[in-house]
This record gives structure tokens, sequence and C-alpha cells, in this order.
């Protein structure tokens, strides 16, 4: 039973909204059809079978993750966040417990950097000390892998072992690529199946449709009420819009209005400071510009293998995805660097914007307040 309510709890949690499934027995007695419904939209929804196999991939190189990519969702993400669940009054939690949340969070996050700061420093140890005992001199030096294989040779049976399951599992997966548009024919006819049987109890069982969901939300303990937060959602949204449709009215009249006084005064005092500092404004904008229209080709994002950088002509290349002789696509960690602190800084700023408009709401906020001094910190 744990584990039905598990799964169901899973499948809820990613997106699949096929009510059916939850209302399936919790014994297992029935629902195979459904389950292979699901089990076929997880296939195609979240790519399964690549996320197994990047995740039983044998490593035997060092590695590490680089990542210089805008901050949107991948495509096995989206949707996640739209049907979080929403709190009302009566689910508040206490600030200083949260305030107590983030400080342990941050005591993790330092630990976590420390332990990766310290990896770094034993990978490059390893490196250095093996550089030029490497075959191929695209690298030149051994991985903690190959390290450990050199001092304890015994241990290459296993790394054999999970060598040979890897490649049965490729095989396998290339034999699927081949027969997967005739599953997928064969799903077609499934759901067909399952909408010819669908149609006459929608016509007689009306009202166990309309009781489905709650059956459902009540399985998900985050998602009880979800109908109704969608309900109160959607008269609010309807409600906002009105509002802004105000607001962009008063606001273009205001903001004409202030253009018109913003030239009379530019016409009495002096035209060439006032030019300089709309010209510094539109050159820090234009950065952020610069950075959001860079070329995607020159953004990495994935496992690389971490490559000590030589002198050598042979091993220019510090990080790569491949290691052949050949030329290939690599990132130096300088790039990557430069990358990341180019989008520091434009956090950064953007972060000062939202602080910045956050003091003034709470300034506006404090002003209604009778009897209630604030002081900024």
């Amino acid at each position: 039973d744990n584990q039905i309510r598990f799964v169901k709890s899973a499948l809820w949690y990613h997106g699949y909204g096929r009510p059916e499934l939850y209302q399936l027995p919790s014994d297992g007695s029935a629902g195979s059809r459904e389950l292979l419904l699901a089990f076929s939209w997880l296939l195609h929804r979240l790519s399964l079978l690549e996320q197994l196999l990047a995740r039983n991939r044998v490593k035997t190189g060092d590695e590490t993750s680089v990542c210089t990519c805008e901050d949107d969702l991948p495509d096995s993400q989206k949707g996640l966040t739209e049907i979080a669940p929403e709190y009302g009054p009566e689910d508040r939690v206490d600030v200083r417990y949260l305030q107590w949340l983030n400080g342990r969070l941050r005591f993790q996050w330092r630990s976590l950097h420390a332990q990766h700061q310290e990896q770094c420093k034993l990978l490059h140890k390893i490196h250095l000390f093996t550089s030029g005992s490497h075959m191929d001199q695209t690298l030149g030096h051994f991985s903690v892998t190959e390290t450990d294989l050199v001092r304890q040779p015994e241990n290459y049976k296993q790394l054999l072992q999970l060598l040979e399951s890897e490649t049965l599992q490729l095989e396998a997966f290339l034999e699927w690529k081949q027969l997967e548009s005739v599953y997928w024919q064969w799903m077609e006819t499934v759901l067909d199946n399952v909408a010819e049987e669908g149609n006459p109890c929608e016509s007689q069982d009306a009202h166990v449709e309309t009781t489905g969901l709650p059956e459902v939300t009540s399985r998900c303990p985050w998602a009880d009420g979800l109908t109704e937060h969608i309900d109160r959602l959607s008269r609010d949204l309807t409600t906002l819009h009105h509002q802004l449709q105000k607001l962009v009215t008063h606001r273009k009249a205001a903001w004409c209005e202030k253009v018109k006084t913003r030239e009379e005064e530019l016409q009495k005092e002096g035209f060439p400071a006032t030019a300089r500092k709309i010209q510094e404004s539109v050159e820090l904008k234009l950065q952020d510009l610069t950075y959001l229209c860079a070329p995607r080709k020159n953004r990495a994002h994935g496992l690389c293998r971490l490559v000590l950088r030589s002198k050598h002509p042979a091993s220019k290349s510090s990080w790569g995805r491949s290691v052949s002789q050949e030329p290939v696509s690599a990132a130096s960690a300088a790039e990557v660097i430069r990358e990341l602190q180019m989008r520091e800084a434009s956090l950064g700023r953007e972060l000062k914007q939202l602080r910045e408009e956050c003091r003034r709401r709470l300034d506006e906020i404090a002003e209604g307040l009778d009897g209630v001094i604030c002081v900024t910190p």
C-alpha cells in the first residue's frame, strides 16, 4: 500500500492528471492499463531512459558539472511549479522557524563548498603527480579511477563488470530506439480503446467525474484543496486584469505629463549633464543586453571532464567532453569564470533593484500606519 501511494504521489507531483489512476484500489488488484499509460507518459515527458543511462554511466574520468545557460527550467521540470500548493492563512509558518531553516541551509552550503574546495585540491595533486603518464597525450595524466587501478590492480575486475553492464544497457537502448515507433503505435491503439470505453461511462456516471479530484487530492496531503485554490486564483486574475487596465491608463497619462514636465526642465537647466547621466544608464543596461544576447554556442552545459592545463601544445584545452586526438569543443576554466562573473554582476544589479523596490513599498506601507516608527536598517 505504501508503494502504491508513493507512486501515485510521485506521478501527481510530476503533473500526471489522469483521475482514473488515482481512483485505483490500494491493493494493486486492478489497473494494469492505467499503469501502462502512466509509464508511457513518464517515458515521453521525462526522457526516462536517457536519465537512467546517464545515472548508471560508468565514470572513468574526473568530471564536473558546468552550466552557463539561462535559468530556464528544463523540459522535464516545466509545469512542476504550476501545480505547487498554495498555503492559506491557517498554514502560515513562524518566521523565526524560517530564519532558522535559512541559517541551517547557509551552513550546509558553506560546508559543501569547503568540501568541494578540498576535493579540487586533491584532484589537482593527482593530476599534477601523474602528469605525462597517460597514453593519450590530450589528457596527459590519470584520473582518480585510473590512479586507483594502478595502485590496486585487482579492482579492474569490478570495473570491467560495470563496463560490461553499461554496454548491455546501451545495446538495449539502441534496440529500443529501433522499435520505439512500434511501441508508440501500439500506445495509440490503447488510447483509442480507452476513449471508446470511456464515453458510455461519462454519460452514465457523470457524478463520479466531478468527485474524482477530491479523492485524488485526499491521497496527496500537500494537494488538498487544489481545486478551490485554482478557482480563487481564476477570480483573482480576472480582478487583477481589470485593475491593471485602469493602472496602465493612469500610468500612461502620468508618464506623458512627467515627460512634458521634464522637457520643460531640460530647456532651463544644463542639457549636457542630463545627457551624460542618461548615457551612463543606457550603457549599464546595454551590458545586461550584451550578456543576454551572447551566442548560445559559447555557453557550456552538462558534465565536462577535468583536464589539467599544460604548457604542451597537445593539451591546451582545460575542459573537454572528449579525449580523442581530434580537435574537440572545450571550455577553458578562465572563460567559465569570466562568464559566471558577468552573470553574478547582472544578478547583483537585479538584486539591488529589487531591494530598492521592496524598500520603497515598505515605506509606502509604513506611511499608512499610525503611531508606528520604522527605522531603516
